[in-house]
């Protein structure tokens, strides 16, 4: 799969299609994500935000073939270059998990092997992929960690991960996921462990690392704030579906979404004076196990009506914004549900029935 044909070099990179991954568990089948669709070029970035339990990481997950085993229901089409992965075995995910696509995880000190150096871990992908030699890939591995910015790499290779910095141990996972060359870059919330900080020197990296490797790049973030200078399109989640798509600029330009308005205004502004309260949006996410009639976004929204309760909305389209709304930010239809709210007190973030979902975002 590495020698792309001249119809796959034509054709998107990544095409996700109509992709639904559901878990069953003993309450029942939780549907983690919903009918997803979008397509990923050569080099660009695609955001994908969300808060926790939007199905963000199941989304990257399931497009990587990175879950459990058994009580997995996953429908829908992955199509990388041009060939169907989503029916693809252990054995044929292999050879994709590293060489093609790669993932930086969360919690650095999770997804590394706490009882094994980190040279052998960044080695071991090289020589299964590419075949090199011990002191091949040991070059390569010291090469990989002073390009992600770790001093005296050849020193590092000789250590294990409780030796190093959480900043550090998120480098090492980055040369890790990048020593075999893939072309699509999963970044899974890659500063949520880390101090303020290092966040900015580490997206900063993957910035750079990127535009030189010319990857594709999937950054996985509940903060609009991480993704707005870094991608070329965002795709805002919620309750599993998408509720706004559209390129980084338009969708700043021009929010439809309540949801993606709502987490826009929950961005802390430097302008702010001191000790301002945060804008939190209230209530909390839907039970995916069993989610509410009409639009899930409905019970926390500011300008919900009767319809929302009943109906979902599907998504609608302009010129490449799409977005799941019957009253979008911006249009008369949604000053008037405001103004009726406001007019009659409607209360807005009522939790929605039931308990909230253990599956979620994992």
């Amino acid at each position: 799969m590495s020698e792309a044909s001249p119809h796959a070099q034509n054709s998107p990179l990544l095409e996700v299609k109509n992709l639904s991954t559901s878990f069953r568990t003993e309450h029942g089948v939780v549907h983690a994500v919903d009918d997803v669709s979008f397509v990923l070029d050569r080099g660009k970035t695609l955001g994908v935000v969300g808060e926790s339990g939007s199905g963000k990481t199941v989304l990257a997950r399931s497009i990587m073939g990175l879950l459990p085993k058994r009580n997995v229901i996953r429908g829908g089409h992955v199509l990388y270059e041009g060939e169907d992965v989503i029916s693809y075995n252990e054995k044929q995910m292999s050879k994709v998990w590293g060489a093609e696509m790669a993932m930086v995880f969360q919690d650095p000190m999770t997804s590394l092997n706490p009882v094994m150096k980190i040279g052998k871990q960044i080695t071991e992908s090289l020589r299964h992929h590419l075949g090199v030699d011990k002191d091949e890939a040991n070059a390569t591995a010291t090469a990989l960690l002073r390009q992600v910015g770790i001093p005296e790499p050849e020193r590092r290779l000789s250590e294990y991960p409780h030796q190093l910095s959480g900043g550090m141990r998120q480098r090492v996972t980055i040369a890790i996921a990048l020593a075999c060359g893939p072309k699509i870059l999963f970044a899974d919330e890659p500063t949520t462990a880390l101090d303020v900080t290092v966040q900015a020197q580490i997206l900063d990296l993957l910035d750079d690392l990127q535009r030189d490797r010319h990857m594709a790049m999937i950054l996985v973030s509940h903060d609009l704030g991480v993704v707005a200078s870094r991608t070329d399109e965002i795709m805002v989640m919620y309750g599993g579906k998408v509720v706004e798509q559209a390129s980084t600029s338009e969708l700043f330009r021009n929010v439809r979404m309540p949801y993606t308005e709502a987490l826009l205004r929950s961005i802390p502004r430097i302008e702010d004076p001191s000790h301002t309260r945060l804008e939190a949006i209230p209530g909390r996410p839907p039970n995916l196990l069993s989610p509410p009639p009409g639009c899930n976004f409905a019970p926390r929204c500011r300008y919900v009506q009767e319809r929302c309760l009943v109906e979902e909305p599907p998504l609608e389209s302009e010129n490449g914004h799409v977005w799941r709304c019957w009253y979008p930010v911006g249009t008369d239809s949604n000053r008037e549900a405001l103004a009726r709210n406001v007019a009659a007190g409607v209360p807005v973030g009522i939790p929605a029935p039931g308990p909230m979902s253990s599956v979620g975002d994992r």
